[in-house]
């Protein structure tokens, strides 16, 4: 796992870099010489206005980053991965549509269209999905719309920009009149490359996780990565050394332990920093505080003491517990243990230590890599299939068959999503179905009506030999 690669500090040596800084004129007078490149060769066209929009959106974000983001502007794995995968994919289109004899500009037309709606359909799915955990964790209006577009560090959804993509595709097929079969099946195989790339960025950000596992393969990801917490929700991991709730059967228990309960000590690990300190079975605890380093406006990393947490459930003593960690961080934990038939009042423990390294999650599935070998070996078997189709719809439909078949498995092997709807499957599980039913759909057309190639086959010669 490899969340952030490096971070930006917003000013250096006193220059301002973001917001009100160079990088905003330098992009300022890109988008001058840009347009007026562009005006001067072609006039305003729709397709020139079509970029102003995006100019002022890269300009605004520029310009606001210090206010959504403190801290410094975060390079992200996930980030960098997702434009690889942009990148190679419309490259990879390029070529195909250079020798089918598609104007480039159509392909760079159509990139930026489903680059848009993908990122917007994969991120409201998401934030849907999770809506609940939004409210929760980001109770302040400003911070959940803040944190609902901040996609740097994952949350999109494979389905949710599926389906975003077709819509947007279906429209652009209406404005330029382009055969629409024909299109998707050009596109195809570039969606499962960038998908491949995509599913390695998973990986660097912990998310898309699979279920606990002894392989030899498996993986381990850091404290307070998606795959921690969720063992952490279920009862699988110990907080510095407290139990909270029952520890499920297996690991693919889908029952989570009660996040409204209150916070009562299940068990102390022996040995532990919690049972020196005194703390046991049946304590409550009541408030959380401690000193850990955080990145100041800068991007230095400091030591702060953040504000005491007092906690009632537990759900506010594990977000509590997960935020101090770190070679060197300090915690403080005050609890109250059960009141006895003799005492009038519960007794006051308090307990102060300086933490170590903090452990990993229990090994994982590796299932990012799965997916992106998976993405990628259907994005091989798109290509080689593509000279030996004889209709427009075979290739998208093959990907409509295949692709399905393969997330309902890897659902299998996951626990990042709760069975929904009372099916016993998970939503994507349930959307593998529904995709699958498509492409027999698509197939259905394809095959009922006589065979045509709007674009030229990728090689000629294989379909003139008769394959």
């Amino acid at each position: 796992m490899l969340q952030t690669l490096f971070v930006i500090p917003y000013e250096l040596d006193g220059v301002q870099i973001f917001g009100l800084g160079i990088l905003l004129a330098v992009w300022a007078a890109v988008c001058v010489v840009g347009f007026a490149v562009a005006i001067r060769r072609r006039g305003i066209d729709a397709e020139v206005r079509g970029y102003l929009p995006v100019a002022l959106i890269v300009g605004l974000a520029v310009f606001s980053l210090p206010k959504l983001l403190p801290g410094g502007f975060a390079v992200r794995g996930y980030g960098v991965m997702m434009l690889l995968g942009i990148v190679s994919g419309v490259a990879l289109a390029l070529h195909r549509g250079r020798r089918a004899g598609i104007h480039p500009e159509l392909i760079f037309t159509l990139a930026f269209w489903m680059f848009v709606t993908g990122i917007a359909g994969a991120r409201l799915f998401y934030v849907i999905e999770y809506w609940d955990e939004y409210q929760r964790n980001h109770p302040d209006f400003g911070e959940r719309i803040a944190a609902m577009l901040n996609i740097s560090e994952g949350g999109l959804v494979v389905y949710g920009s599926f389906i975003a993509v077709m819509i947007a595709v279906a429209v652009f097929v209406r404005k330029y009149r382009v055969p629409g079969l024909a299109l998707v099946d050009l596109i195809a195989p570039s969606m499962f490359l960038g998908l491949a790339f995509g599913r390695i960025g998973c990986l660097m950000n912990g998310c898309c996780f699979g279920a606990e596992c002894e392989l030899p393969w498996s993986v381990q990801f850091p404290w307070d990565s998606p795959p921690h917490q969720r063992q952490v929700a279920r009862g699988h991991v110990e907080l510095h050394g407290i139990w909270f709730g029952r520890k499920p059967k297996d690991a693919f228990d889908n029952i989570e332990i009660d996040p409204s309960a209150p916070p009562i000590i299940a068990d102390v690990e022996p040995g532990s920093p919690a049972e020196k300190a005194g703390f046991a079975k049946g304590d409550r605890i009541r408030a959380i505080a401690g000193v850990v380093q955080e990145r100041n406006d800068s991007g230095n990393l400091v030591w702060v003491a953040p504000d005491r947490h007092e906690v009632n459930t537990i759900e506010a003593a594990r977000h509590a517990l997960l935020e101090f960690h770190g070679d060197g961080a300090t915690i403080t934990i005050e609890a109250t243990s059960p009141q006895s038939d003799t005492e009038r009042e519960p007794r006051v423990k308090s307990a102060q230590w300086t933490l170590s390294a903090p452990p990993r999650s229990l090994p994982v599935h590796p299932v990012q890599l799965y997916s992106a070998i998976d993405a990628l070996l259907i994005c091989l078997f798109l290509l080689a299939y593509s000279p030996y189709r004889r209709s427009d719809g075979e290739v998208i439909g093959l990907a409509l068959l295949i692709y399905p078949i393969a997330r309902y498995l890897e659902e299998a092997i996951r626990i990042d999503e709760f069975f929904v709807f009372g099916t016993g499957m998970s939503i994507s599980q349930n959307i593998s179905l529904l995709v699958f039913a498509a492409g027999i759909v698509v197939w259905c057309h394809t095959l009922t009506r006589p065979p045509r190639l709007a674009f030229a086959p990728a090689d000629r010669s294989l379909v003139a030999d008769g394959h």
